[in-house]
């Protein structure tokens, strides 16, 4: 999504930073605009700094079956140039930013110190054929690997398809929805060796 987000932002001419955890995502990123954007360490001085003299920010940060980690605070957004835009795209983990709370299509904005926030939870139902044959496409090939093999084996040959198991024979073997809803975990690899 962040990509994305990028990539539209850099054709309508604006000047792009990404942020994150990942030097090697850093230099693929580096690698794939050619220098057009800017690219740093995700750090709480790296992001102050950026975010103070934006005037747009999109928070894309995505951690699989865990809640987004706050990366902009409250105290950075009164810093922001009055009529900035904060798109929190993070908002169905509960949102990167301090203050986020989910908004509808009906009332999608809302405004705090001058900035105004865009926190639309599920935005791609915006486009629910288009996001229905993207998800339908990006999912089937485990869905038959399953239907196939069968879950044990399937997760045996697939490690991404073992990684996004959340739950298998009613106990959570995916670490941080485990702690995001304070349950037991029991490794995948455990479960499906029983």
């Amino acid at each position: 999504m962040g990509i994305q987000a990028a990539k539209m932002a850099l054709g309508l001419g604006a000047e792009i930073t990404i942020f994150d955890i990942n030097p090697h995502c850093l230099e693929y990123l580096d690698d794939i605009f050619g220098g057009r954007v800017t690219t740093l360490m995700s750090n709480y001085t790296n992001i102050a700094e950026t975010v103070e003299k934006a005037h747009m920010v999109i928070g894309a940060v995505l951690v699989p079956g865990a809640k987004a980690p706050r990366l902009v605070t409250l105290e950075m957004v009164k810093k922001m140039i009055s009529g900035a835009v904060i798109v929190d795209v993070a908002v169905d983990q509960g949102g990167c930013v301090e203050e986020t709370k989910p908004t509808t299509y009906e009332h999608p904005t809302y405004t705090i110190h001058g900035v105004t926030f865009y926190c639309v939870a599920n935005i791609p139902g915006a486009v629910a054929r288009t996001s229905t044959f993207a998800l339908t496409n990006a999912t089937f090939p485990y869905v038959y690997k399953l239907a196939n093999l069968g879950a044990p084996n399937a997760f045996k040959e697939d490690l991404a398809l073992a990684r996004g198991a959340n739950l298998y024979h009613g106990e959570v073997s995916h670490q941080e929805v485990a702690i995001s809803l304070n349950l037991k975990y029991t490794p995948l690899n455990k479960l499906i060796s029983n």
